[in-house]
């Protein structure tokens, strides 16, 4: 088994969405002994943004891409690669005023590529991320029903989209509404972790 730990918290070691994700990747080790795993921190090393530079060079050819150009496109090329090796990611997304952090946007904006990771077809987008299970590590300062949480439902629209379609979500919520809210918050975390199969 190939795990891939993705970070993408800005908070290092008090981030509660690393902790949670580290605590699933145990248990999956745990039951795993042999299972090899990768640890791509977005937090402490982020990737850079899409921007027109990095458009510029994902559409120029190959074998014209300037030096820059190419070394822009392998950076994304290194991500793609991760996500193709693994047969579990785990992903720590910490809620950002409402939204993921621009670090893990920055990963799904580098990993989605037409005709590699996704292709559209006669009957519509196919994502080739397949086969793989995720699982998604949230922390937030409230609580959000699931008719109205406005963070899971875009993430797990991107994973969808990739054809990552077997993804979870595990929740640590209430951080900021007080000491036992977050207390709260983070043992119920603990607790799907631990029920995980």
């Amino acid at each position: 088994m190939k795990i891939l730990q993705i970070n993408s918290s800005v908070r290092g070691a008090a981030s509660e969405s690393t902790r949670v994700a580290s605590n699933i990747v145990a248990r999956l080790t745990a039951a795993n002994p042999s299972a090899q795993v990768t640890v791509r921190d977005l937090g402490a090393n982020p990737h850079p943004v899409l921007d027109g530079a990095a458009l510029g060079a994902l559409f120029t050819p190959a074998d014209q891409r300037s030096a820059d150009q190419a070394a822009r496109v392998a950076q994304d090329d290194a991500l793609i690669a991760e996500a193709q090796a693994a047969d579990v990611i785990v992903i720590g997304a910490p809620m950002y005023n409402f939204s993921m952090p621009i670090q893990l946007k920055a990963w799904f904006d580098a990993v989605a590529r037409a005709g590699v990771t996704f292709r559209y077809t006669e009957t519509g987008p196919e994502g080739l991320l397949k086969n793989k299970k995720v699982y998604v590590a949230t922390a937030r300062g409230g609580i959000y029903p699931a008719d109205a949480d406005p963070q899971v439902p875009q993430i797990r629209m991107l994973l969808n989209f990739l054809g990552m379609t077997e993804n979870e979500f595990i929740y640590s919520a209430g951080l900021a509404m007080g000491p036992e809210a977050a207390a709260k918050g983070q043992a119920e975390a603990d607790a799907a972790v631990a029920a995980l199969a």
